[in-house]
């Protein structure tokens, strides 16, 4: 089993910054990687970045690019978001996950494992 516990988000003017993090606990190195997913109200869960354990090979979905980083600590279990020049549509609930030993990491279905959710909120 795998435990993953968010934090981090909060309330932000557009332009500002945020740094997610979210805490694994259990057998997360077993699968290929973590990722960060976001839904906004009424909309599908979307992929927003993954990151690889063993090649630390990194995703991005087009409108993060270049404003969000994913990274993760190996000996802390832990994996972040920073996300930088946030917008008012970066607007969501994020959500870390763990992914199946073979996956894709671009693909919400490619994960058995999320965690609770941490609100990010851009004022514009």
């Amino acid at each position: 089993q795998v435990q993953l516990v968010e934090s981090g988000g909060g309330l932000v003017q557009a332009g500002g910054s945020l740094r997610l993090s979210c805490a694994a606990s259990g057998r997360t190195f077993s699968g290929a990687g973590m990722g960060w997913f976001r839904q906004a109200p009424g909309r599908e869960r979307q992929f927003v970045a993954a990151i690889s354990w063993a090649s630390g090979n990194t995703y991005y979905t087009d409108s993060v690019k270049g404003r969000f980083i994913i990274s993760r600590d190996n000996a802390k279990n832990t994996v972040y978001l920073q996300m930088n020049n946030l917008k008012p549509e970066d607007t969501a609930v994020y959500y870390c996950a763990a992914s199946r030993p073979i996956a894709t990491l671009t693909s919400r279905w490619d994960y058995d494992y999320w965690g609770q959710g941490t609100q990010v909120t851009v004022s514009s």
